[in-house]
């Protein structure tokens, strides 16, 4: 039975339903290629800021490392003739000496990549070996390059020669010294050089020089902050005459002796309140004077060259490393210019060299007082604005160290017998830089 139809006038009309709008043709190259009719559109406001935040970063990143990359190539270029020169089968390759130790407050890590990131790219650019003194705590490298000094005096005949002959280090480097001699194979005999990363390490070094060739070359702990009660305090106890006396019990089970029982235990060489004999330095700065001149010291040392190591902690430095990682180009720049200059040695110079506005050297001009003060100021301030840098709590002296040796927080003690054979690897000048870019 069909539904009876509503009478007219009881209900309202149907509604009447719009046209739908005409879809937009498709693409027909979309539709091709297989690609959906996508309707483009702008993102909110929320997806604008954060995609153009880190598009911002992540181009500055990019930009950065392309740049750096650049920069860094432009330099190893400048060096890689030096590899290409033919080396004699007999000869050994060209040798410098890094010296790189732990920034205070940090471990070695950040040291060994600095080092991996700047400086070792133009050294195997360059064919150049290297050997590393490296120091874990304040104090390691010095001690590492007075040790080295003192072995060297040693071997020409200062000291104590029987350390010299049953250290079995020196027994085998004498034996493959006399093997290469059989073979005919001869050291380099050019300039060296030593390559010092960031302000803690220089002022080790510094310090481990003066104390190599002016300290004694066998330990004597003459300094006034050794104390003579380093070694072990042992109590001895002379025997007393005789007597018939039997001693008085004073308790139970006790009796009176005039000989302890248990004599007292001598205090251990380790007590944290007394220095360790094996990290005290054989001089101090104040007996730098009084020290006589080793016979073995040469007219000039190695040349020395302090690279730039910025390293900055804490949250409240995370503006300054950032801006920093963000313009590693112009470190890399900077550095790749003073090992360049390591590299092909334009020249070897005095720190105390330093041209005057007239263009005399301060020797020429003032008798050589004002280039003893050039030269002394220039070792004392080189880095010095890196130590801006360093953590609060290792900027200052704890109370326990009241009257101890700190390198790091003590102000940098000069002889002039020590600064006057100190010499640096000249400046790379801008007229070469170009000739060597024309070169190649």
């Amino acid at each position: 039975m069909a539904d009876p139809q509503p009478p007219p006038g009881s209900g309202s009309p149907p509604p009447i339903s719009k046209p739908l709008p005409a879809r937009k043709p498709r693409n027909p190259l979309w539709r091709m290629m297989g690609i959906p009719n996508l309707k483009l559109k702008l993102p909110s406001r929320n997806w604008l800021i954060f995609l153009s935040v880190t598009g911002s970063f992540t181009a500055a990143v990019l930009y950065d490392r392309h740049a750096k990359k650049k920069v860094q190539q432009k330099w190893c270029s400048l060096v890689s003739h030096l590899a290409d020169e033919p080396l004699a089968v007999t000869a050994m390759p060209r040798r410098v000496t890094i010296f790189l130790s732990a920034p205070p407050g940090d471990g070695l890590s950040p040291a060994r990549e600095h080092f991996r990131e700047y400086v070792k790219p133009l050294l195997v650019a360059a064919a150049i070996d290297w050997e590393v003194i490296e120091g874990r705590k304040e104090g390691d490298v010095q001690r590492g390059l007075a040790e080295k000094l003192r072995l060297a005096r040693r071997r020409s005949g200062e000291g104590d020669q029987v350390v010299l002959a049953n250290d079995e280090r020196e027994a085998e480097r004498v034996a493959g010294a006399e093997s290469k001699r059989q073979r005919g194979i001869r050291e380099y005999d050019g300039v060296r050089g030593d390559i010092i990363l960031g302000r803690h390490t220089w002022k080790e070094y510094v310090r481990g020089l003066h104390e190599g060739w002016l300290g004694p070359v066998d330990p004597t702990w003459s300094s006034p902050s050794e104390p003579a009660s380093l070694d072990p305090v042992v109590t001895e106890f002379a025997p007393s005459e005789p007597t018939t006396q039997e001693p008085q019990s004073s308790g139970p089970g006790e009796t009176n002796s005039p000989h302890p029982t248990n004599p007292p235990d001598p205090p251990s060489s380790t007590d944290s309140s007394k220095p360790n004999p094996d990290t005290l330095p054989f001089i101090s700065p104040s007996q730098y004077p009084s020290a006589p001149t080793p016979p073995s010291i040469p007219p000039s040392f190695d040349p020395s060259t302090p690279i730039s190591f910025p390293h900055v902690l804490g949250f409240l430095n995370t503006p300054t490393r950032l801006y920093r990682f963000l313009t590693r180009r112009y470190l890399a720049d900077a550095i790749g210019r003073q090992v360049t200059s390591i590299v092909i040695a334009p020249g070897v110079q005095r720190w105390d060299y330093r041209l005057l506005d007239d263009g005399r050297s301060p020797s020429e001009s003032s008798g050589g007082e004002l280039a003893e003060a050039a030269g002394l100021d220039a070792i004392r301030t080189a880095l010095e604005h890196e130590e801006e840098d360093w953590r609060k709590d290792v900027r200052k002296r704890d109370k326990d160290q009241e009257g101890q040796e700190r390198v790091w927080l003590d102000d940098i003690a000069l002889d002039p017998r020590i600064t006057s054979r100190m010499t640096r690897f000249a400046a790379l000048p801008n007229g070469e830089v170009e000739r060597l870019e024309k070169t190649e």
